[in-house]
């Protein structure tokens, strides 16, 4: 064991690592005989490092392709493929220029070709077409609208599949008579395949009843040509697919656990489908905190209690930051002057909200070093204002981006100071 603060940088890194998706690629590819025509389509943060580990595997196999990705996130050209890179979270012009290019491809397909589907998390935003009658800058709006009322990614993406021409099991419908195979590297708690990305590849397990509920849920107050897309039913089976999950936050937690493990913690995995509102779970995991330190449970100290999952936000200032920051700030609150406690918290992409940090990090001394700094917790987690508290005392996580997407990673550790500073 080193300083908590560096085993946590360290259980970030080497976790991080083990999700990378070239060699989950490269293993799954091995297994598979795709035919010597094959046509690849890369969507999402790690869409660039999929296509490369894919095109090294393949070779002269790969006939074509297209990879889009968010800004940022290519890594250069790829021999024979056509990069594009466009907005995340929100889509723009480049979005519908990069996803027209794909349709293209998938539609001059015949049933001797297969195209090979790389998703990742981010794929919803990045790969986008909207249904007649709808544009880009009502995508937005919609997309805004639920982000900023809370919706969870699977109501988010039943909303989208509506408006979309390749959402929803519409693009694997495009393709047909060409077979697809989809490698997925899973963003969505419990990895529901239609979720992910919106599942452009995959049946649609939502109904036009769910866009309703949600509707309803969250008051949303939508024009009568959305309304009217909304309406569509979605593709409900597909016989040209088939599909495999190559990396999940499931992954990326075990290897937490065998990290901290390694470095002299006893270490236990809490949950994978943590999914609340960032700020409350912040102040569970310091009401673990403490119970460690005061009565040494669930664990014998030191020990790293790891968490996965992907927390909301509802966001109701004008401020800057994500869910990982504002939970770990929030948590800062509840572990004030407790020495031996480190919490963490990142986007196993890199990064966290629009922000350029990947999540935060505090200790026991934060809440302290924040309030000699002029900041207020509460009133920066009420203008979800984060990142510039986190700024102040040096405790934003920056990893860049990482070239993957499984979710959050969220941990604490206890080292075996028994005793909270007055």
């Amino acid at each position: 064991m080193k300083s908590l603060r560096e085993d946590a940088f360290r259980i970030i890194e080497d976790s991080i690592s083990s999700v990378l998706p070239e060699k989950a690629v490269e293993q799954e590819l091995k297994k598979l005989d795709l035919g010597d025509k094959i046509y690849l389509v890369a969507i999402g943060k790690a869409a660039w490092r999929m296509a490369k580990s894919a095109k090294d595997c393949l070779k002269e196999k790969v006939k074509g392709g297209v990879v889009i990705t968010k800004y940022g996130h290519s890594q250069g050209p790829i021999e024979g493929l056509k990069i594009y890179e466009a907005g995340h979270p929100i889509p723009d012009e480049n979005t519908i220029t990069s996803t027209k290019e794909a349709v293209e491809l998938a539609k001059g397909l015949s049933k001797d070709d297969t195209v090979l589907f790389l998703v990742s998390g981010g794929g919803s935003a990045l790969f986008e077409l909207p249904v007649d009658g709808v544009s880009l800058e009502d995508i937005i709006n919609v997309t805004d609208m639920l982000l900023r009322c809370g919706a969870n990614i699977v109501e988010i993406n039943a909303i989208r599949k509506r408006m979309s021409r390749v959402k929803g099991g519409r693009f694997a419908l495009m393709a047909s008579p060409a077979r697809v195979y989809s490698l997925v590297l899973s963003d969505v708690l419990g990895d529901r395949l239609d979720s992910i990305a919106s599942g452009p590849a995959y049946p649609d397990s939502t109904t036009t009843k769910d866009v309703r509920k949600i509707i309803r849920k969250y008051d949303l107050k939508l024009p009568k040509h959305i309304l009217q897309s909304l309406r569509e039913e979605t593709p409900k089976s597909l016989d040209n697919v088939e599909t495999g999950i190559i990396g999940s936050v499931s992954k990326v937690c075990e290897s937490a656990k065998n990290v901290a493990v390694s470095l002299g913690y006893n270490a236990m995995i809490l949950t994978t489908t943590l999914d609340c509102e960032a700020s409350e779970a912040g102040l569970f995991l310091a009401s673990i905190a403490r119970e460690e330190v005061e009565k040494e449970r669930p664990l014998e100290r030191p020990c790293a209690i790891i968490l996965g999952g992907e927390t909301v936000v509802h966001v109701k200032g004008t401020g800057k930051g994500g869910r990982n920051q504002e939970l770990v700030l929030s948590a800062a609150r509840g572990i004030r002057n407790y020495p031996g406690v480190v919490i963490a918290s990142v986007g196993t992409d890199g990064t966290d909200g629009p922000t350029d940090a990947a999540g935060g990090i505090v200790d026991g001394k934060t809440a302290k070093a924040l309030e000699e700094a002029g900041i207020d917790i509460d009133d920066a987690l009420n203008d979800n204002d984060s990142y510039h508290a986190l700024q102040k005392v040096n405790s934003l996580i920056k990893t860049g981006p990482t070239g993957t997407n499984v979710n959050d990673l969220i941990f604490i550790l206890c080292d075996e100071t028994k005793v909270r500073e007055n």
